[in-house]
């Protein structure tokens, strides 16, 4: 080997070694980076369990309190009931069908429609039975018109008062 050719591996020898201790700190470096990505990710598995139970909780809750607003809603519907019940039989005069509703102000507001209806009803009839009421007693009496009557007929009529 000559002199320049050992010079020549020297000179590679050392880029070499030069390269394997890059290559070494970069390993280095990615392994402290996987190291601390392992320990982000744990972190963030633990987070995400400690959620998970949150969510889990918060699901519950939400189921419950579902329950307890279809059970309140329930009782509304059946207090509501009651309360028309209650005003339909202290109000004989308004059709049970014109009143209903789900809450106790649905039924007020269709209590209240349903009076005006009633009443607007009743004054109608009452103008149509005034309209239809005949006088008591007997007409006055008066002698007939013979004005329109032809002379013939004012002679039969006359003739036929005197039988």
């Amino acid at each position: 080997m000559t002199e320049e050719e050992l010079a020549a591996l020297k000179e590679r020898l050392v880029e070499a070694e030069a390269e394997v201790e890059r290559l070494q700190t970069t390993a280095a470096d990615r392994e402290a980076r996987a190291a601390h990505l392992e320990d982000a990710l744990g972190q963030a598995r633990t987070e995400l369990t400690a959620r998970d139970d949150d969510l889990t909780v918060l699901r519950d809750g939400l189921a419950a309190a579902r329950s307890e607003a279809e059970e309140l809603r329930a009782g509304l519907r059946s207090a509501a009931e009651k309360y028309r019940q209650a005003v339909l039989a202290s109000r004989a005069d308004v059709p049970p069908d014109l009143v209903g509703g789900d809450t106790v102000e649905e039924v007020d507001r269709q209590l209240e429609a349903a009076l005006s209806m009633v009443a607007q009803l009743k004054s109608h009839l009452e103008s149509q039975a005034q309209a239809q009421r005949v006088p008591t007693g007997a007409p006055a009496r008066r002698a007939p018109d013979l004005a329109a009557l032809t002379p013939t007929e004012k002679i039969s009529h006359g003739l036929a008062q005197r039988r």
